[in-house]
């Protein structure tokens, strides 16, 4: 189980710092594929920052969680572009990522513990 698990965190942590690196860099494809949504490159290069920083959090077991959160919103907006443009096959990649993300988030809860009042 912990190796099936580190596997899924080393995919999906690859996927996202490898798309927000794509966005980031202005490779060309992502580019055209995001103007035609409105995207400028200076949103695309912030969009590809903030799956770098969620990227780089998420193996890490301390901030786990935070950054599932943020690459599993980026993967949002990115299937919500993907419907838009009617491409279904990536689409559902996307999505299974996404849910997958999900399910990160939730092994890696850790509510705050309460500190005793002492009264």
């Amino acid at each position: 189980m912990k190796l099936a698990f580190a596997i899924l965190l080393a995919i999906l942590t690859f996927l996202a710092v490898s798309s927000g690196v794509m966005k980031v860099m202005l490779v060309q494809q992502d580019v055209e594929f995001f103007g035609r949504y409105g995207f400028s490159d200076a949103m695309l290069i912030a969009f590809g920052i903030v799956q770098l920083i969620g990227g780089v959090l998420l193996p890490l077991k301390k901030t786990r969680f935070v950054g599932a959160a943020i690459v599993a919103i980026t993967f949002l907006i990115s299937l919500a572009v993907l419907l838009m443009d009617g491409n279904i096959s990536v689409s559902i990649v996307t999505a299974i990522a996404t849910l997958l993300l999900f399910v990160i988030m939730k092994l890696s809860w850790r509510p705050r513990s309460k500190e005793p009042n002492g009264g």
